[in-house]
């Protein structure tokens, strides 16, 4: 890169800071994964800020909001920082994955799960780092659109988008109560039944909402919605708590701990569903991406069913 053109569009440390900045949201935690100064941080956004000629983000309330410009910025960033990653790659023996980092970003619910198929990887490959990113379906969604990160996992995945996919896993939707619950009792739950019932559902932009929703209008029902929560956890300690019913992952259940609850019987559940690896097209993988890929699809399938079949409801 030549002197000239990296005055007119900034440093590469500029736009490492500024994907820290994206990635956690906020500058202070970019300031904390960097191990630099906040005041660092904001006054190295500003000279990048100032050589593009457009404001990169605003800040609303305490929260960073980026800008179409500064999304374009992240786009080419992550693009740039990626050619370098996988050229230090190359100069470092790649074959044995000495160096780099993988990048994920998963919908909330297959966190439970993620943990399990990174563990063995990285032991494999104790010097490659991680980044892991959770956020709802939409989120996850504007990450893939950036072309952020080596791989996304939906449930649901966008078929709007140029990527690939493989299916990887299943993931039923399944009807929770507290444990004492006079549904569960029953040998068999009617879905008028569950309808019927107080519903905790999961909020707006959820694959899991967007799965229950589908649902219902297939089957002509509607659910008797008293809370929204923006949280697996917070729902499954609601439900505990006897405010209402729910429907979430068995996964999170399995995989997420399930004191206090149990599985309602309800002869049209479970909701069937499968969990999915998606990259885009457009990004060549890096060495580190396809040794994950290859990890996934040759052994961590079979992990997965086992560790699952420690812990059913």
């Amino acid at each position: 890169m030549s002197l000239r053109l990296q005055a007119h569009l900034g440093t590469l440390r500029q736009m490492e800071i500024l994907l820290a900045v994206y990635d956690s949201g906020s500058v202070s935690g970019a300031a904390e994964t960097l191990h630099l100064t906040q005041p660092t941080i904001s006054m190295q956004l500003k000279k990048l800020a100032d050589v593009i000629g457009f404001p990169l983000y605003n800040i609303v309330g305490r929260k960073v909001v980026f800008t179409e410009a500064g999304l374009e910025v992240v786009k080419s960033a992550t693009e740039i920082l990626d050619s370098f990653a996988r050229l230090e790659m190359s100069l470092s023996d790649m074959g044995e994955l000495k160096s780099g980092t993988l990048r994920l970003a998963v919908v909330t619910t297959s966190k439970y799960f993620i943990p399990h198929l990174l563990g063995p990887f990285c032991e494999r490959y104790p010097n490659v780092a991680v980044q892991l990113n959770v956020g709802n379906r939409q989120q996850i969604i504007e990450r893939l659109k950036q072309g952020i990160d080596d791989f996304y996992v939906f449930s649901h995945p966008p078929a709007d988008l140029n990527t690939d996919s493989i299916e990887f896993f299943n993931n039923p939707l399944v009807a929770i109560a507290q444990e004492n619950h006079p549904l569960v009792s029953q040998d068999g739950v009617s879905l008028a039944e569950l309808c019927d019932a107080p519903f905790l559902m999961r909020e707006n932009g959820s694959g899991t909402r967007l799965a229950i929703e589908r649902f219902m209008a297939k089957q002509g029902v509607k659910l008797n919605v008293k809370m929204t929560i923006e949280s697996n956890e917070a729902i499954k300690h609601s439900v505990m708590s006897g405010l209402g019913v729910s429907i979430l992952s068995a996964h999170t259940l399995a995989f997420g701990g399930n004191t206090g609850l149990a599985q309602l019987n309800v002869k049209e559940l479970p909701i069937n569903s499968n969990w999915y690896f998606l990259w885009l097209k457009s990004k060549r993988p890096s060495a580190i991406a396809q040794a994950f890929l290859t990890h996934v699809e040759s052994e961590g399938r079979e992990m997965l069913l086992t560790e699952l079949a420690k812990h059913r409801l």
